[in-house]
């Protein structure tokens, strides 16, 4: 099967949307409310095409592609289209890009330039809403949000957690969780996809606030050491500490796609803590005392021959853990059988 956008023939698959040939065949169409993990459901507006024969625009994200189908992407009626669905978007709050996070990354943002609009035709709301900020994991700006949705999706498609849904109506909507009540305080378990997911300024997360924009910081790829899933992420690094921990929000690899549990997007803090032991300890007298490896290992071998030799083996026990390797836990519970000579070991994922 075969469409045309703007002169291209298109060959696609039965089920496709319009937006996605487009993307497949680099016809760049924006979208705002649209993700590819979560199902289309066109409520920004933004992502209209004109069909030909077509009474009225499209929304390219949710319209099925169709043989035969000729799409226009930048005609005059479609761009003061989308000019004026960003427009209304834009009074749905505050966009104060100076001091928001999400500057340099952020799809209302580019929307806003690339459109060249420069002053919005429609007045924002008089009065600011408070920031929701007593956790110690996500800040909520309801200022930023365009109610797009992609959060309360993401919360219930991808996560399906159902803490977030859409409240009021006209000008009182709004997206939280259910009665009004704040993330603590509901049954959010911060997993932090709707920060991941959210493509405006709306939802940041608490600990990299005001520590460096995307500029200023360095994404590192690496796996999560919490579990043995191992999960991918970004580490976004500046003057060599650990500012927060990121997922892409298109094309996430796997395991994980980009989702994460409250551990791996909000518990990095231990890496630069005062307090982290670096060193083996060794009790000497009652106190703990620093010591090299080789007499560390010397001490728990001195230890674990002599219970052995006045209780016998099975006096022994061994307890592995998730963050290792699956090479690190084989070799663990091969020593415990075949050099102390017990079977009692046991493994953190089990618990």
């Amino acid at each position: 099967m075969v469409l045309t956008i703007d002169g291209i023939k298109c060959e696609f698959t039965q089920g496709q949307t319009v937006y996605e040939v487009a993307k497949e065949n680099g016809v760049y169409i924006p979208v705002l409310c649209h993700h590819e993990q979560i199902k289309p459901v066109g409520a920004c507006r933004v992502c209209v095409v004109e069909v030909e024969k077509a009474r009225s625009l499209i929304a390219s994200c949710a319209m099925p592609a169709e043989d035969g189908m000729i799409v226009y992407t930048n005609t005059e009626r479609v761009l003061k289209a989308r000019k004026l669905a960003v427009e209304l978007l834009l009074t749905q709050g505050h966009h104060n890009c100076i001091t928001c996070e999400s500057s340099g990354n952020c799809v209302l943002q580019d929307l806003v330039y690339s459109l060249g609009i420069d002053t919005p035709r429609f007045n924002e709301p008089e009065k600011l809403k408070e920031l929701e900020q007593a956790n110690e994991m996500i800040v909520r700006d309801m200022n930023k949000c365009v109610l797009c949705g992609l959060c309360v999706r993401a919360c219930n498609e991808v996560q399906v957690n159902q803490v977030l849904d859409y409240a009021g109506r006209g000008p009182t909507a709004s997206v939280g969780p259910a009665f009004g009540l704040t993330y603590e305080n509901s049954d959010c378990v911060f997993c932090g996809e709707c920060v991941r997911i959210c493509p405006v300024g709306a939802l940041i997360e608490k600990q990299g606030r005001f520590k460096g924009r995307g500029k200023d910081l360095e994404l590192v790829r690496t796996t999560c050491g919490y579990c043995g899933v191992g999960c991918q992420m970004d580490v976004n690094v500046k003057d060599g500490k650990i500012v927060k921990v990121t997922t892409p929000r298109e094309d996430a690899p796997a395991p994980n796609n980009g989702s994460l549990c409250i551990k791996g997007r909000f518990g990095y803090d231990f890496v630069s803590n005062p307090e982290r032991l670096t060193k083996p300890m060794i009790r000497v007298g009652g106190e703990l005392k620093e010591a090299t490896w080789d007499e560390a290992i010397s001490y728990v071998a001195e230890k674990l021959g002599s219970i052995k030799k006045q209780s016998g083996p099975d006096a022994i026990a061994g307890f592995s853990s998730a963050r290792c390797t699956n090479e690190e836990n084989y070799l663990f519970q091969k020593f415990l059988r075949a050099v102390v000579g017990t079977n009692n070991v046991d493994h953190c994922a089990r618990l």
